[in-house]
């Protein structure tokens, strides 16, 4: 995956951008706390894709596993932001018991929102997982 490093600073600062125009948009979501937590989201996961893009040639996996880390992670940095941005739109408590406090969206809501983060977890550790065994001591370069 030649210019990956790239990409992944690309998508960072995207994910970057979107964080910045989300603070502009924060007062406005129905529950403002998560608005807060979103904008910090997008700042956060797009600092953390330029890190990452910018150790990403010393990641050494199989072809294979390399496009699974790339896609996962991506995966869960945008999903993390947009997941939080909904909460902060339907106004739900799912998994937020700071940012939730008072609030409650619909059923329906809340549940889209509990998957959605349960996803991004999952995805987030797996990418982690992958991109850790990736630069472990002693892998030929």
């Amino acid at each position: 995956m030649q210019g990956t490093n790239r990409r992944l600073m690309f998508h960072g600062m995207c994910l970057f951008m979107l964080g910045l125009l989300t603070g502009f948009a924060e007062q406005h979501f129905a529950n403002v706390r998560m608005g807060l937590a979103a904008h910090l989201e997008g700042l956060m996961n797009g600092i953390f894709l330029i890190a990452l893009g910018s150790i990403w040639p010393s990641v050494r996996l199989s072809t294979v596993t390399t496009a699974i880390a790339f896609w996962t992670v991506l995966y869960g940095t945008y999903a993390n932001w947009l997941i939080t941005v909904l909460a902060a739109v339907f106004g739900t408590a799912a998994l937020s018991p700071i940012t939730g406090v008072g609030h409650s969206g619909q059923p329906w809501q809340e549940s889209l929102v509990l998957a959605g983060f349960m996803s991004v977890g999952i995805t987030i550790v797996i990418a982690s997982a992958l991109v850790l065994w990736g630069l472990r001591k002693g892998v030929s370069q």
